[in-house]
């Protein structure tokens, strides 16, 4: 082979390699784009808000973390039946998930806002979470456990953890647990947790309680109130880890 021949037939294999090389080096990084995909998380508003109003709130969770999650905000299944904290804030239509009595004990419409979850999230799932502020907050939990036992979404991929914002437990200190909800909490929930609490929530011994309902929960405290905190750097932080931590979970 001469030297022409030979130089020529070297650069064809180095051209040949670096093609596969190339190649090998761009499906891998299509893997791990892949395997680096948001969470996909529904969102459940406060009492007699909506889909809307949680979404501006959550602004304030900021770029850094909303970048990293597909966040889908929908409202209740029915309008407000009375006067809501939002108002003069953020314009109509309200909604609640269900209705209480003013003792917190009879449940209204509870059977068919489980209902109502279960038919969206099979249509628009599969969702890999939940996210809940107050009585959207209460209700996550109460869903989380239901599947886990076995009395609700029992068509429903299993969720892989949930975000709680001035959050209650159902059959905690204030709130009593619905018939189908009675089992939600019978034992400690192995979930992966975000709960966030703050010392001016009037929800926060509640949150407490909820956060002992779950094995090695996170906590972001804050004092703001009841509502999705502006995040400092510390909370930022710790928000980061946890979804860190459920991204090895998709």
């Amino acid at each position: 082979m001469t030297s022409l021949t030979t130089f020529t037939f070297l650069l064809i294999v180095f051209f040949l390699a670096s093609g596969k090389a190339s190649i090998s080096t761009q499906e891998e990084k299509g893997m791990e784009n892949q395997s680096m995909r948001k969470p996909k998380i529904l969102c459940l508003h406060g009492f007699r808000t909506s889909g809307f109003i949680f979404k501006s709130m959550c602004r304030k969770l900021g770029p850094t973390i909303l970048e990293k999650l597909d966040l889908d905000f929908i409202d209740g299944p029915y309008p407000a039946e009375g006067e809501s904290a939002a108002e003069g804030i953020y314009d109509p239509p309200y909604y609640e998930w269900f209705q209480l009595n003013d003792n917190n004990t009879v449940y209204t419409h509870f059977n068919e806002c489980v209902t109502f979850l279960e038919d969206y999230m099979a249509k628009h799932g599969p969702y890999d979470g939940l996210m809940g502020f107050s009585q959207g907050a209460v209700l996550s939990g109460g869903l989380i456990g239901m599947q886990i036992h076995g009395d609700a979404l029992k068509n429903i991929p299993k969720l892989k953890f949930v975000i709680f914002i001035s959050g209650g437990k159902l059959g905690g200190p204030r709130f009593s647990a619905p018939k189908l909800a009675v089992n939600a909490f019978a034992s400690p929930i192995q979930t992966p947790s975000l709960h966030f609490l703050s010392d001016k929530d009037f929800l926060r011994a509640d949150g407490e309680v909820l956060k002992k309902s779950f094995v090695d929960p996170v906590a972001i405290y804050h004092n703001m109130g009841h509502t999705v905190p502006i995040m400092d750097e510390k909370n930022t932080k710790i928000m980061l880890r946890f979804i860190d931590r459920i991204q090895q979970l998709l």
